[in-house]
C-alpha cells in the first residue's frame, strides 16, 4: 500500500508535471530538454536527491548512460531517456537491455517522459527481460490507486521496501500464461468442469481428455498455449504440480507404514 505522504505527493506533484509534459511535448522538446525534465521528476514526484541519488555519470562500454538511480553507491536503475515526441520502439529497449546486462544492472526504465516502461533484465539462454509494468504518465489519473501502485515501483520509499521485486513476481505469476497451463494442467479444475456439465446436462459424462481438448482447441487463445512464454509457464506448472504429487505420495506411504505399525502393535 502506498503511505499517505507518499500518494499525496503523487497528485499534487504529479498532476504539476503532467502539465510540464504536455507543453513539451507540444513543442516537440529534444532529448536533452526531456532528459532534464525526467531528472526532476525523480527529484519531485519519486522522492530522490537530485544531487545524490541521480547520476549521469554512470559509464557502460565506453558511453554514458542518461540517468542512473545510485543508493548507498550500488546502482539501483539504469535509466534510458529518449525524446518527448519519440515512440519508444523494440530497438530503444534492446539497447537498454545491452547496457544492464553489459553493467551488471538488472533494473531499468525506459521513457520519453509521458511513456514509461520498467524491466528487470533475465539471464536465460539468451538476454532478454520482463517488463514489470508500463503505463502512460501525461494520461494517468493520479488518485487511482492502481497507477499510484505502478509509480510507487520507482519512488524512492518503494525502493526501500523492495516493492518492485513484488510487483515483479505477482506479473509473474497472475499472468495468462500461468492461468492457461493450470487450467489444462489441473485435474481439480478439469474435475469441476467435469461435475458442473454433469449438473447441466442432466447426467451426460465427460471424459477429462475431451474437457481438455475443448479448453485447448476451442476455449483458449492459441498464443497462451504456444509459444516460448507459454511452455515455460507450463513447466512451471507442471513442476508444481509433480511436486505435490510427489508429496501426496510420500505422505500416504508414511501413512500406510504407521497403519501396519499400529495393526502389528494390535495384534
Amino acid at each position: 500500500m502506498v503511505p499517505k505522504r507518499v500518494s499525496e505527493r503523487l497528485v499534487r506533484v504529479g498532476s504539476r508535471f503532467q502539465q510540464i509534459i504536455k507543453n513539451a511535448k507540444d513543442r516537440d522538446v529534444n532529448e536533452s530538454d526531456t532528459v532534464s525534465i525526467i531528472k526532476d521528476m525523480f527529484s519531485e514526484v519519486f522522492g530522490y536527491n537530485k544531487y545524490i541519488d541521480v547520476t549521469s555519470e554512470v559509464a557502460i562500454r565506453g558511453t554514458y548512460c542518461d540517468l542512473a538511480i545510485k543508493i548507498e553507491n550500488k546502482i539501483e536503475y539504469l535509466i534510458e531517456v529518449k525524446a518527448i515526441g519519440t515512440e519508444l520502439r523494440d530497438s530503444h529497449l534492446r539497447q537498454a537491455i545491452e547496457y544492464g546486462a553489459h553493467s551488471g544492472i538488472q533494473w531499468f526504465i525506459l521513457t520519453n517522459g509521458n511513456m514509461w516502461q520498467i524491466h528487470k533484465i533475465r539471464l536465460d539462454k539468451t538476454i532478454d527481460s520482463d517488463m514489470v509494468c508500463s503505463f502512460d504518465f501525461g494520461n494517468m489519473d493520479l488518485k487511482n490507486e492502481e497507477c499510484q501502485e505502478m509509480l510507487f515501483i520507482i519512488c524512492k520509499e518503494g525502493l526501500v521496501k523492495d516493492t518492485r521485486e513484488v510487483f515483479l513476481e505477482k506479473i509473474l505469476i497472475v499472468n495468462r500464461f500461468i492461468i492457461g497451463a493450470i487450467i489444462i494442467q489441473s485435474d481439480e479444475v478439469v474435475n469441476i468442469i467435469r461435475r458442473e456439465l454433469k449438473k447441466i446436462s442432466d447426467g451426460v459424462i465427460a471424459s477429462p481428455e475431451e474437457i481438455v481438448s475443448v479448453l485447448q482447441n476451442e476455449v483458449i487463445k492459441r498464443d497462451v498455449l504456444d509459444g516460448e512464454a507459454a511452455k515455460k509457464a507450463q513447466a512451471e506448472v507442471r513442476r508444481f504440480y509433480n511436486k505435490v504429487a510427489r508429496r501426496h505420495s510420500k505422505e500416504k506411504e508414511l501413512s500406510q507404514e504407521e497403519q501396519t505399525e499400529q495393526n502389528n502393535l494390535e495384534k
